[in-house]
């Protein structure tokens, strides 16, 4: 359950909010040596300001590679190449955008708890199957059931508030 959490966060991490963070560029894939590779493995990310992000890469070969993957991301990000490093504005948000971002931070959200409900339902199945094979008394079965019941109501909430959280950096103009 606290996997699902977990990921949860990750997939917030890189929606964007009106500030800038490298997780933004983290998942976007480069054509580098014949081969599709990470941006973060050919280049070092940092956000040095709060609308600004930059990209030192470290091959010089691979400058146009990069710009070309971060136009491509579908990110709406132009980078400016100075050399080596490319700065990329982060533009602020429009209102319809960022109700865009709430719909899809719901969406994960409600992925992470259909995740945290399959839990609980394989965890009630296999109580159900130990007590069906007498491993465990219908009273222990009962107190497990409610244990379970209870780990997924907490980690729900989580959910809920980890959503919460990102719906209000999303709105802050």
């Amino acid at each position: 359950m606290m996997g699902a959490v977990e990921v949860l966060q990750k997939e917030l991490a890189g929606l964007r909010t009106g500030r800038a963070s490298i997780s933004l560029l983290e998942p976007i894939v480069v054509q580098a040596y014949g081969a599709e590779m990470p941006l973060p493995q050919v280049a070092t990310l940092n956000a040095p300001e709060p609308r600004m992000l930059t990209v030192q890469v470290w091959d010089r070969s691979m400058v146009k590679a990069v710009e070309k993957a971060i136009q491509e991301s579908g990110l709406g990000l132009n980078p400016v190449t100075e050399g080596q490093v490319l700065r990329i504005p982060i533009p602020s948000l429009t209102q319809e955008r960022r109700q865009e971002l709430t719909k899809v931070a719901a969406r994960y959200a409600e992925e992470a708890r259909v995740a945290v409900r399959n839990v609980r339902r394989h965890a009630m199945d296999e109580l159900k199957r130990a007590e069906k094979e007498s491993v465990i008394s219908q009273d222990a079965h009962r107190d497990l059931s409610r244990q379970i019941q209870d780990a997924t109501d907490s980690h729900i909430k989580k959910v809920d508030d980890v959503l919460a959280k990102k719906e209000g950096e999303i709105l802050q103009v």
